[in-house]
């Protein structure tokens, strides 16, 4: 089913060429990259000071919570200097998420109309936060992780977690759930661009449970169920709240064309 249009507004923004589209795409693109170096630059500093102590602090409690020895090695000389850059840039990528963040909508801005584009700001609010509590929520299930993965370590082993897979495993969780949390968002403004409508998503519902389940079975061990539903139950409730917010754009704007041509659209 299409989504609702609003045939009452003539001024519509003007069509863009494809051409045009991507050299705004590149210019969008290019202040997100800026971004981000600028964000590694801080997150490089950051690493040193905060972050590689937080990033150990699941895995020492753990070892003290269980009394077994568990260490986090790194196998070759550089790979300490490798994984420090990784972390650099993924802090970078959280610290500059406003910028490119607001890169993305201000792309997808020109679908609104001239009326919707007051709810572009609201998008921006409503997406930084939703990121940000994404990757906190990624974090705050990694130490229930750590300890179901270590504990089937045996008593009288030495458990050693080598820094790339581990590393790779924590930043993937964090950045990977902050985007998700973002969806929902983009859901209501590709709704607002008309796009898709709300019976769209409401029709979809069990596919996007699925898919939901399926992705926080990944970002998780198989084993630890308790985390993947932490995870998914937020990520289901913002789905549902986002076909919410379409289902009353799109009664608004029914109301409104039934009014000025006399059937809805």
């Amino acid at each position: 089913m299409t989504a609702v249009k609003d045939r009452g507004e003539k001024d519509r923004e003007k069509r863009m060429s494809l051409g045009q589209h991507l050299i705004e795409l590149r210019k969008r693109l290019f202040i997100s990259a800026i971004a981000i170096v600028v964000g590694g630059v801080l997150g490089w500093w950051l690493t040193d000071v905060l972050v590689w102590e937080a990033i150990q602090a699941p895995v020492h409690n753990v070892a003290e919570a269980q009394g077994t020895e568990t260490a986090i090695v790194f196998p070759t000389i550089s790979s300490a200097f490798d994984l420090r850059l990784q972390i650099a840039f993924t802090i970078g990528l959280v610290i500059s998420s406003p910028v490119w963040l607001y890169q993305i909508f201000a792309f997808l801005v020109p679908g609104l109309n001239k009326k919707e584009r007051r709810f572009t700001l609201a998008f921006f609010a409503t997406a930084i936060p939703l990121f940000f509590a994404g990757c906190a929520a990624g974090w705050f299930v990694l130490p229930n992780i750590v300890k179901l993965m270590t504990s089937f370590v045996p008593g009288d082993a030495l458990s050693l977690l080598t820094a790339k897979e581990y590393i790779d495993f924590v930043l993937k969780l964090v950045v990977a759930i902050g985007v998700a949390f973002v969806v929902p968002v983009f859901i209501v403004l590709l709704n607002f661009a008309g796009v898709i409508s709300a019976a769209s998503i409401i029709k979809s519902w069990r596919v996007a449970i699925l898919v939901i389940v399926l992705f926080t079975a990944i970002a998780t061990p198989s084993a630890d169920v308790v985390s993947m539903f932490m995870l998914a139950i937020p990520m289901i409730v913002l789905y549902f709240a986002a076909w919410f917010l379409a289902h009353l754009h799109d009664r608004r704007v029914a109301r409104r064309n039934l009014l000025e041509f006399g059937e809805p659209v």
